[in-house]
């Protein structure tokens, strides 16, 4: 097994990066690429012992920011990292890549380079969510912001291909995200989606409003990109908020101090369920190969629970089981509904 990781991507780059790829070579026997500025590579490497057969580098000198625009910097800037990693991953050289840096050019690489698995019409960026129940997925987190129903019932079968393998969930509960429970609420498009997602292979439970989604009562949540991404920045923010509240409650004065001290370990499992460092990265499902999105700040933790989770995709081969779920799909009479 080969991952690729563009070191050169991330808020923590390249010191992240490099050491979570150390950290995989020697815990988990895997073959790490490191894609990136040779010289400052080398230069992070000497601090640490590893297997040397576990790790190469591709030299790949230039980074792509978040401030340029994704499709045009993947077009001009060959030896970027991501690009490099991408076109590495297209020819064969790797099974995986995984990269903090640019959601933006890393969708673009994913879906120009690496391309897309036979059948899969749109790839969607799948983000893990904590809730009151486990972590739950979201697709699409941001991808896609137009869709046409059979979009939406490829997303539920990528997720559910995605939980069954990940996290064990024999059948996933699958819902699509509208404004209301009943078969009739939604806008046009959730109105058409719902009795297309009746007949896919794959458990249905029908529509979950909003309020639903920290519950967790659902497996794999459904939308477009437009509303993923909205879902996601507001459970990222709310989520900042309680733990700013919280803690501003218990350091108040001495006696909420003292408090503090009864329900520390309620409170460190509560940080720990609600922390997206437990989770790994989000995949761009649907490509040919993995293509992993890290958060920006990801620390040590975050950036290995992604090979961890990279490892296991490529082990379980998710994307033989969405090849396999998408022939018992008929999307040709979907697309002329």
């Amino acid at each position: 097994m080969k991952i690729l990781i563009d070191v050169m991507g991330g808020d923590n780059a390249p010191q992240v990066p490099v050491e979570a790829a150390v950290k995989a070579a020697n815990e988990l026997g895997i073959h790490m690429v490191l894609v990136g500025d040779t010289e400052v590579i080398e230069k992070e490497l000497k601090k640490y012992k590893y297997p040397e057969e576990n790790i190469s580098i591709a030299h790949a000198p230039d980074v792509i920011s978040n401030h340029e625009e994704p499709a045009k910097a993947v077009r001009q800037k060959k030896t970027a990292s991501v690009v490099v990693a991408a076109n590495m991953l297209k020819n064969g050289e790797g099974d995986a890549m995984l990269s903090m840096g640019s959601t933006g050019a890393l969708l673009t690489a994913g879906l120009l380079i690496v391309g897309r698995i036979k059948g899969i019409l749109r790839p969607a960026l799948a983000t893990t969510l904590p809730t009151a129940k486990g972590p739950k997925l979201l697709i699409d987190a941001g991808a896609n912001t137009n869709c046409r129903p059979a979009n939406l019932v490829q997303f539920g079968v990528m997720g559910d291909a995605y939980m069954k393998n990940l996290f064990g969930i024999d059948s996933p509960r699958v819902g699509l995200i509208s404004n209301g429970e009943e078969e009739g609420k939604g806008d046009e498009l959730t109105k058409k989606t719902y009795p297309e997602m009746q007949k896919a292979p794959f458990n249905f439970i029908g529509n979950i409003e909003g309020r639903d989604i920290m519950e967790g009562n659902t497996d794999v949540m459904v939308c477009d990109g437009f509303v993923g991404n909205v879902v996601l920045k507001t459970v990222e923010g709310m989520g900042s908020v309680i733990g700013k509240k919280v803690k501003g409650i218990f350091k108040k004065n001495i006696i909420t101090k003292i408090g503090a001290l009864f329900v520390m370990n309620g409170i460190s499992e509560f940080k720990k369920a609600m922390d997206y460092r437990e989770y790994g990265g989000a995949p761009l499902l649907g490509c040919k190969k993995l293509v992993l999105k890290g958060h920006g700040s990801s620390d040590l933790k975050a950036a290995f629970a992604a090979l961890k989770q990279a490892k296991t995709f490529i082990d379980m081969d998710v994307n033989k089981e969405i090849e396999e779920n998408l022939k018992k799909l008929n999307t040709e009479e979907m697309e002329d509904a």
